[in-house]
């Protein structure tokens, strides 16, 4: 605290050319500081001069405001580094989720959904317009299936992304819908207003809160 002043305005415009805007002007601002102190002598009471313990005291406490700012920026940089080197660490990997995924000419590993009493199921195809181009029947006991679209949709599949879903049966009645798991591809993540989205082959784009499972 600024002590001793009997000019008011003018401390108050020091303290304004002092640029007190944001923390990490303080680290170089020095020279407005000692400005600052300037102004002070120069508007203090001749009758109560400021003692030099009162200069050493603002000293200390701007020199300890400066390299707290310092510390405070230096603890954004490595959190920004920790940061990226967390969002690096998704790329690459294979991502379960139940996000529209990418079928090609190649065979993709899809889970079922667990749903008792089933003896019959339907994996329904729908385009990214939720129309659906395809229903197959599968084994209701698989824990795991392998759909290969050459085989199974024919010569005139085209490639692009689709949801999976499958539809469980006990005799004529439908036990409802659900969505499969597939695994896909991560090729680029990023950070977006505390969320981490993952970019997966195809491109679309999910939050990593769902992902249930990751593999190499």
């Amino acid at each position: 605290m600024l002590t001793g002043i009997e000019n008011a305005p003018l401390a108050q415009n020091a303290v304004k050319k002092a640029g007190v805007t944001e923390g990490t002007a303080i680290t170089s601002d020095f020279e407005t500081f000692l400005r600052m102190l300037t102004t002070q002598m120069q508007n203090q009471n001749p009758l109560e001069p400021i003692e030099a313990s009162d200069f050493a005291v603002q000293l200390a406490t701007f020199s300890g405001v400066e390299q707290q700012v310092r510390t405070n920026e230096l603890l954004m940089q490595l959190t920004t580094r920790l940061g990226l080197s967390e969002l690096a660490s998704w790329v690459g990997k294979s991502a379960l989720s139940d996000a529209p995924v990418y079928l090609s000419d190649t065979p993709r590993k899809l889970v079922p959904p667990e749903v008792t009493g089933v003896d019959r199921a339907e994996l329904i195809l729908q385009d990214s317009a939720g129309v659906e181009v395809g229903r197959y029947r599968v084994d209701p006991m698989a824990s795991e299936l392998e759909f290969d679209p050459l085989t199974m949709a024919g010569p005139d599949f085209r490639p692009g992304n689709y949801t999976l879903k499958i539809e469980s049966f006990q005799g004529p009645r439908s036990l409802g819908t659900n969505p499969v798991l597939s695994y896909a591809r991560i090729e680029e993540a990023r950070s977006d207003a505390g969320h981490v989205l993952l970019m997966l082959e195809g491109g679309h784009m999910i939050e990593s809160s769902a992902v249930v499972g990751l593999r190499e």
